[in-house]
């Protein structure tokens, strides 16, 4: 078992993949990474030599990239921040709406959860 960044990477996945487990690196990013390492993309993990595996470790470390833990920290503080200063972000933020302009009259059931059904008045 791999395990990058504090990160159990799937086995039987290809590594390319694999690496996007990662929080902050995506396909593109997985690609340059392994670019860099010199490792073949269609490698599986758990066929990865312990000298590519100490390869990758290196070249994560080298790059300065947000990982995981500091990331979701960044993310976290940055909404934090605009809760604090109470602009219209942040109160997007506090109340669970969309909060990049997207309408909500009808979609962003994901944002706002499950309909609550209102029922309505008699004359």
């Amino acid at each position: 078992m791999v395990r990058l960044v504090g990160v159990d990477l799937p086995r039987n996945k290809r590594i390319e993949y694999a690496l996007t487990y990662i929080h902050g690196i995506g396909i593109n990013k997985a690609r340059d990474i392994l670019a860099l390492a010199n490792i073949s993309l269609d490698i599986r993990t758990n066929d990865l030599t312990t000298e590519q595996t100490v390869a990758l470790r290196k070249v994560l470390e080298e790059t300065n990239l947000m990982l995981e833990g500091d990331l979701r920290r960044f993310n976290g503080l940055n909404i934090k921040r605009l809760n604090e200063i109470n602009c219209h972000r942040g109160k997007r933020h506090r109340n669970s709406l969309p909060v990049r302009g997207q309408r909500t009259r009808t979609n962003a059931r994901s944002r706002r959860g499950a309909k609550k059904t209102v029922t309505g008045k008699k004359k």
